[in-house]
């Protein structure tokens, strides 16, 4: 018999349903050279509000990732949704795979927009091209929010043992799950405390709504973000930077949210939040959801020089 019914497709109505609740449309910009991106924005601009783009990373599309905090900042921002390229409803025909080119087809979506100012916040992959986003376009971006993205990782950190996994093509089959337990398997690198218990028919079914298109050109995204990098060849940027990070990450080890914070300096901030994995603005999205709006609402403290490799240390709320 076939199969009527989609828990995944059902949640993703759910959360269009609620976006377009919260005073935001679907809007899809075509380049006219062969690519097209997907972005949520205001039904109503207000001239008197900054402008926040929220920025996904790997995963369901972006409405999943931002879901939860989208309300902490409707009513304070025009704030923007996109869907990255090979993601949700964006796409390119062209070749190029590097967070570079994600980074200037995102400045041309904003730009279409009319916006040419904006503070970014980036998960994860989402991290990867706003830091590239804010390097490129500096007086573009405000301010900068980078949540577990490994944006100051070397290609030699594979060999030196750093990541959990033995090399990028195991990287991509979890990242990329094409199976219920590689489905699982992410949830084990992502979560202190994955859900357990989920039968592999839901599984199933979300790997079928979500993580089938692009498959290819999403590997070659993977590859393309740790070939051939190092940090002598990573630009600073300037604007005031919060990290956030989650203790627990085996994705992106807390060993490379130290790194970030040194490479940036001064301007940059670092919050590492405890009992928390990779998922870290799912896992603890209060908390997530606090220091973005002290970031972004409050005003921004540059930490001395004495103190540049401050952290903080949060303790475990009940949610």
């Amino acid at each position: 018999m076939a199969r009527c019914f989609s828990f995944t497709a059902s949640r993703d109505w759910f959360y269009r349903y609620s976006f377009g609740n919260a005073g935001l449309r679907s809007i899809s910009s075509d380049f006219g050279d062969g690519t097209t991106m997907h972005c949520w924005v205001p039904r109503t601009y207000k001239i008197s509000k900054p402008n926040l783009v929220l920025v996904h990373g790997f995963g369901a599309n972006a409405m999943w990732q931002y879901g939860e905090h989208l309300r902490h900042f409707i009513d304070r921002f025009n704030v923007y949704v996109p869907d990255l390229l090979f993601f949700g409803e964006s796409y390119t025909s062209r070749p190029e795979r590097h967070e570079s080119f994600q980074a200037q087809c995102l400045m041309r979506l904003m730009e279409s927009q009319g916006v040419h100012r904006m503070s970014l916040v980036g998960v994860s992959y989402g991290g990867f091209v706003s830091y590239s986003l804010a390097a490129q376009f500096p007086d573009a971006v405000e301010r900068i929010v980078l949540c577990c993205a490994g944006v100051c990782l070397e290609e030699k950190d594979m060999e030196d043992g750093l990541f959990k996994v033995p090399n990028l093509d195991e990287a991509a089959n979890i990242l990329l799950p094409q199976t219920p337990e590689k489905l699982r398997e992410l949830m084990r690198f992502s979560f202190v405390k994955p859900a357990r218990g989920v039968p592999s028919c839901f599984l199933a079914d979300y790997i079928d709504v979500m993580c089938t298109d692009y498959v290819e050109e999403k590997r070659e995204l993977i590859h393309s973000i740790l070939v051939g990098r190092k940090l002598s060849n990573l630009p600073k940027i300037t604007q005031p930077a919060l990290i956030i990070w989650g203790a627990e990450d085996q994705i992106f080890p807390v060993e490379l949210g130290y790194r970030l914070q040194r490479h940036v300096g001064e301007s940059a901030k670092l919050v590492i939040i405890k009992n928390a994995g990779h998922a870290v603005n799912l896992e603890k999205a209060k908390e997530f959801a606090k220091h973005l709006k002290s970031f972004l609402v409050g005003s921004f403290q540059s930490p001395s020089p004495s103190s540049t490799h401050y952290h903080l240390f949060h303790q475990d709320h009940v949610d």
